[in-house]
């Protein structure tokens, strides 16, 4: 029991970690700035931050979220990415056992957490990240192969494909995209890494988590109609991921 705990410990040092790694894939890549040679800065004053001001969480409640050059409030997105992405790996491991398949889940969540946030500020999803799933879904078919192969093959066109046509469809008869290209991608990527039913599921739960959390939006804060649907399809899609099967299995036994 006790090496269980402390093994649970160590997936959420890793996943907040990694979550820090997060923060600057959320923050550079709208910015088009360079993942890899650039130091982390303050965005106010623009001095370089050392590494001991760098502990994911630990840093930030030392520095009670503010810059330690110009005292200026650090976002409390930091924390708090970190903090999902920790507590999202250890209950992933908790679902699905201590496998590789978990380590794929893991990386999945994480890169729908950037798509998420990314989305939500800014409308669009960076093309790596969605080429980054489509490795995870690479990797997954072949841990599937060969008895799965057609199923992640046609999972990679069964909803993209779809989305393509109202797309088109869309735009001759209103003039207007309902889907967004990287929405398309997104979906394309994770048919490779799901398979084709839980692709579906995973799309027709983002499409009602859209509908329903959207509305309430526009009701509660004045929202305008037009939603960013990334971070609903990654939630679809994580849904999908962790419990699509047995999801699947109970609404075939409803009706059968």
């Amino acid at each position: 029991m006790l090496a269980e705990v402390i093994l649970y410990v160590i997936i959420f040092l890793y996943g907040i970690v990694i979550g820090s790694f997060s923060n600057v894939l959320i923050c550079r890549l709208p910015l088009k700035e360079n993942i890899a040679t650039h130091r982390s800065h303050c965005m106010t004053c623009g001095n370089k931050i050392q590494w001991y001001d760098l502990v994911p969480l630990v840093s930030y409640i030392i520095l009670k979220g503010r810059c330690r050059h110009c005292g200026a409030k650090i976002s409390a997105q930091y924390p708090l990415v970190e903090a999902i992405n920790g507590f999202g790996y250890v209950f992933i491991f908790f679902n699905l056992g201590f496998s590789f398949v978990s380590i794929l889940n893991c990386l999945l969540f994480t890169i729908l957490l950037v798509i998420t946030v990314i989305d939500w500020r800014t409308y669009e999803i960076p093309f790596g990240l969605n080429v980054t799933i489509g490795v995870l879904g690479l990797i997954k078919t072949l841990l599937d192969y060969p008895d799965l192969l057609l199923d992640h093959i046609i999972g990679f066109f069964a909803v993209s494909a779809f989305m393509l046509i109202c797309l088109y469809i869309g735009r001759l008869i209103v003039g207007a995209d309902c889907f967004g290209g990287g929405d398309i991608k997104l979906m394309a990527a994770a048919g490779l890494f799901l398979g084709w039913k839980e692709n579906i599921l995973a799309f027709l739960l983002g499409c009602i988590l859209g509908a329903v959390i959207h509305s309430i939006r526009m009701k509660v804060s004045k929202e305008d109609h037009v939603l960013a649907f990334g971070p609903y399809l990654a939630a679809g899609i994580m849904i999908a991921s962790l419990w699509g099967s047995r999801m699947i299995e109970w609404y075939m036994g409803l009706i059968f």
